[in-house]
């Protein structure tokens, strides 16, 4: 049984601590139980509750920093859930109570932020992947507002997104697709650069090797996406180049 059957079970104990902790007690009453002796998760289970609590607390402090949370990033972070991870209604359920009960908090985006990091640093796939869901969320609705460029700019900042990093994911997810950019690459890199940025890529988000690091089953799903992406923008630019 995963962290979500453990969830839905019955109450679930191990000790979390900072914003998250808090956030899991207030969204989820007495399913969760800071150190309860009984159903306790293993460490993966652990890693999936923290990805799960982390992600729907910062798309919720995202989704409300322009003043209101709009119809469009209502429909974004519902695709997410149906699409990405596949989640069930039960799970949906619970996904709901985590942002309500974050988007109402006072705690700030950089203290789930700066959680999440401390947690996953090691794990850069999922720290880029978060980012480019929170820039997606950002832009849904065809601009960036003041209150949401300043949440990503401390995204950024605590995940430590590089300037050219940053530059890369705008161009990637702007009105129109640059597949050089979801490569991290230039238009004038050669053939030779190109095909090195691909590989590395396909062989970071292989579903395969995400798997085998442990991480989280909602991230396995995600990661596959992000996989056929990096797929599809190297034959994008395969024949842009073949037809000169």
């Amino acid at each position: 049984m995963g962290w979500m059957g453990k969830i839905i079970g019955g109450s679930v104990g191990f000790i979390l601590a900072g914003p998250l902790g808090a956030l899991a007690g207030i969204a989820l009453g007495s399913l969760y139980d800071a150190g309860k002796p009984s159903r306790r998760l293993n460490p993966g289970e652990r890693s999936q509750f923290i990805f799960f609590l982390a992600t729907f607390s910062m798309l919720a402090k995202m989704a409300k920093a322009d003043g209101r949370v709009s119809r469009d990033e209502i429909k974004l972070i519902e695709r997410f859930m149906a699409e990405n991870l596949r989640l069930d209604r039960e799970g949906r359920k619970y996904a709901i109570r985590i942002f309500n009960a974050a988007r109402d908090s006072s705690d700030r985006f950089e203290d789930y932020a700066a959680q999440f990091y401390g947690i996953f640093r090691h794990r850069r796939e999922i720290i880029m992947t978060m980012f480019e869901l929170l820039y997606r969320l950002a832009a849904v609705d065809g601009r960036i507002d003041p209150g949401e460029e300043k949440l990503l700019e401390d995204a950024a900042r605590i995940f430590e997104i590089t300037g050219g990093e940053y530059g890369r994911i705008r161009k990637a997810h702007g009105p129109v697709k640059d597949y050089y950019a979801v490569l991290g690459c230039a238009r004038n890199d050669s053939d030779a650069v190109i095909k090195k940025k691909y590989r590395r890529l396909i062989v970071d988000f292989h579903p395969d090797k995400i798997i085998a690091k442990g991480l989280p089953e909602e991230f396995v799903v995600f990661a596959t996406e992000r996989f056929r992406e990096i797929q599809e923008a190297y034959e994008k630019i395969l024949e842009e180049r073949k037809r000169g």
